[in-house]
């Protein structure tokens, strides 16, 4: 056996005992987590081993890291050297929602007796005394590696090679990726009806600096800003939550044809003020204004170790300060505009109403406003999720003004993500979708919304680790949002673990206990068995349809048939009187294990291109119909099936 080899196993063990360093605080590098894996999956070949059990081994049980997220980055690593196919595994298996397996086959190595010379008898935990040359005793680590290495040995190389290149790779600089929060501007109009005015510029503002450097510069979006409007928090603890270094607050005051703004911009650290300044210009030039604080918060935010003209030549290349004086037609465009985002930031059937008669004034003024069509489409996108309005009737023509919006500006990050959802939830196309999600992020890594939808879209593919990582991006860059914060859950929930998506709902409800989304926890209840929790979690929904649906979902899987049977009745009448879709119903009979109903109504889902369907593929909801032809040919139909 080569003597590298050898060296290479005894090093490697050598790295696996650092590790006992970690409980005394030492910091465990990334770089060493794979290794620490391998050897953990390795040992126990052939079995399960769980995300759980992975984290108390690398990290301890007292010690809190982002595990999931590391874990993920590990598994990826591995089999990126090992050139290892996740869906068709020839190392490590995933076994969905809970942990990995190491599937190669590796020779046992042997046990030996330990020498005939004499060995100090010594007590076993219940005081039994053992002679411990007569019991078998596995071989040192180090000699286990040593032969059952000719098995590993490629593997082994392999990694060897990866983490040294990993070692030696060339480094980011030093400067670490700075975050920034855009504080809501004070509305000083005295009138709350100018609210949308002063927000809007905030949500404008957070646009601008998230295209500055998004690779040095994140810029915490605009969800979890709004928490602070109007608070009386202390910039220090507004920084520790949203775990920014600096933050940009600031005032406006607009009057018919003028508008002032002041801002300045704050290090968190030691609350300084590095910059500020008052701004008077135009409401024609209020486009060009924006560019100008941009740009000076460029000037004075250290960025990258280079000098930060650098950055803001990028930016001008990209949005030019000097952009074309707004005319009347074109202002009142871009004001219904921010009215338009102001009511559809909401998220309430009446807002949405609001934003898609704001944004259609806006193009009516102005037909080459980009981000008007945008507004749009977002706006129509979800209005089926939020009212009853038939996906057939709104994706069309959330399509149509998606299409419009990249006509006049291909480089509109909110339109690639609003077509990239149309064409998940209504198309089914599914490599559409991930190619405009990827063109989205790339245009801007800092838009939230693009990452959330995408580890939305992931976790429907059954991508489940880099569905986390997307979640988690987008959790970074709005870390008080409440529907991302909840769709982790779901994707929790959709891995099959239960225990953690309803410890996150309860997180969720913590924040807001009147989240309608957070009752996603009555689903995770289900699926342990936990009937109870979830019929009191239905104490808290409105009398609706869904209320009922669930109502007879949750009896139905309780084995509680007759208060399902009523629970329908009422979804039914409530179906003959209202126009509700076919999803509640569907949801009901799923439940009551129907399934030639369920079948019935899965059709009639299919045939309104009900986006209940997406969720095929992971919804543990779905399991028992999964060895149904009828199940295969759906799957089949929606793009879910297997290749």
């Amino acid at each position: 056996m080569s003597p590298d080899l050898i060296r290479l196993a005894d090093n490697l063990e050598l790295d696996r005992r650092a590790y006992q360093l970690r409980r005394s605080g030492s910091p465990v590098k990334l770089s060493r987590i794979p290794m620490e894996l391998l050897f953990l999956l390795v040992e126990r070949r052939g079995e399960m081993v769980t995300r759980d059990e992975i984290g108390e081994r690398i990290w301890g049980k007292d010690v809190f890291v982002d595990q999931d997220n590391n874990i993920n980055a590990a598994i990826r690593k591995l089999r990126q050297v090992l050139d290892d196919d996740p869906e068709q595994p020839k190392f490590i298996q995933t076994v969905t929602g809970r942990g990995y397996r190491f599937i190669a086959p590796v020779p046992e190595a042997p046990t030996v007796t330990q020498s005939e010379e004499a060995v100090p008898e010594r007590p076993t935990q219940n005081g039994v005394f053992v002679d411990r040359r007569a019991v078998p005793t596995p071989l040192p680590p180090a000699r286990r590696l040593r032969l059952i290495l000719p098995a590993l040995a490629i593997l082994l190389v392999a990694a060897g090679f990866y983490f040294q290149w990993f070692r030696s790779r060339p480094r980011p600089q030093a400067a670490v990726r700075l975050m920034l929060a855009v504080l809501p501007f004070e509305n000083l109009t005295g009138d709350a009806a100018q609210d949308y005015f002063s927000d809007g510029l905030t949500e404008e503002m957070i646009a601008q600096l998230g295209n500055l450097d998004p690779q040095h510069l994140g810029v915490i979006a605009r969800t979890s800003v709004m928490h602070y409007k109007g608070t009386p928090k202390k910039l220090d603890q507004i920084g520790s939550e949203l775990g920014v270094q600096y933050v940009l607050e600031g005032s406006v005051r607009r009057s018919s044809d003028q508008v002032r703004i002041t801002a300045q911009l704050i290090q968190v650290k030691d609350q300084s003020h590095v910059w500020a300044r008052q701004y008077d210009r135009g409401l024609s030039n209020l486009l060009t204004l924006q560019g100008e604080i941009a740009q000076e918060v460029a000037r004075e935010i250290p960025l990258r170790q280079v000098d930060a003209k650098a950055v803001v030549l990028a930016h001008q290349a990209h949005q030019p300060v000097h952009q074309p004086t707004l005319g009347p037609q074109e202002y009142d465009a871009y004001d219904l505009y921010l009215k338009g985002r102001y009511f559809w930031n909401k998220r309430t059937p009446k807002s949405l109403e609001q934003a898609i008669e704001c944004f259609q004034q806006a193009v009516a003024k102005d037909p080459n406003d980009a981000r008007a069509y945008a507004g749009l489409a977002d706006s129509y996108a979800l209005l089926s999720g939020y009212t009853q309005t038939p996906p057939t009737e709104s994706m069309p023509k959330a399509r149509a003004a998606a299409l419009k919006a990249l006509q006049l500006d291909e480089g509109l990050a909110e339109a690639h993500t609003s077509l990239a959802l149309i064409t998940e939830n209504f198309d089914w196309d599914w490599k559409t979708a991930e190619k405009e999600y990827r063109r989205a992020i790339e245009l801007n890594p800092n838009y939230a919304t693009a990452h959330h939808w995408y580890a939305e879209f992931l976790t429907w593919q059954g991508r489940f680790d880099e569905a986390f990582a997307e979640s988690e991006h987008a959790r970074q860059l709005d870390p008080l949002s409440l529907i991302i914060a909840t769709d982790h859950a779901a994707i929790l929930i959709y891995s099959r673990q239960y225990d953690r998506a309803i410890a996150q709902c309860r997180t969720v409800f913590d924040m807001e206990p009147d989240f309608l989304r957070a009752h996603i926890v009555a689903g995770a209840y289900v699926e342990k068995g936990q009937f109870a929790d979830a019929l009191a979690d239905l104490d808290h929904w409105d009398d609706g349809p869904w209320a009922w649906a669930w109502r007879a979902y949750v009896y139905g899987r309780a084995g509680q048939q007759p208060q399902a049977r009523r629970a329908l009745e009422k979804l039914q009448l409530l179906y003959r009187t209202q126009h509700i879709g076919p999803d509640p119903i569907l949801w009901a009979y799923i439940g009551m294990d129907d399934k030639d109903e369920t079948f019935a109504w899965f059709e009639k889902a299919y045939s309104e291109h009900s986006n209940l369907l997406t969720g095929l593929k992971v919804n543990p909801a779905y399991d028992p119909l999964r060895a149904d032809p009828r199940f295969q040919d759906l799957l089949r139909r929606v793009g879910l099936a297997p290749n």
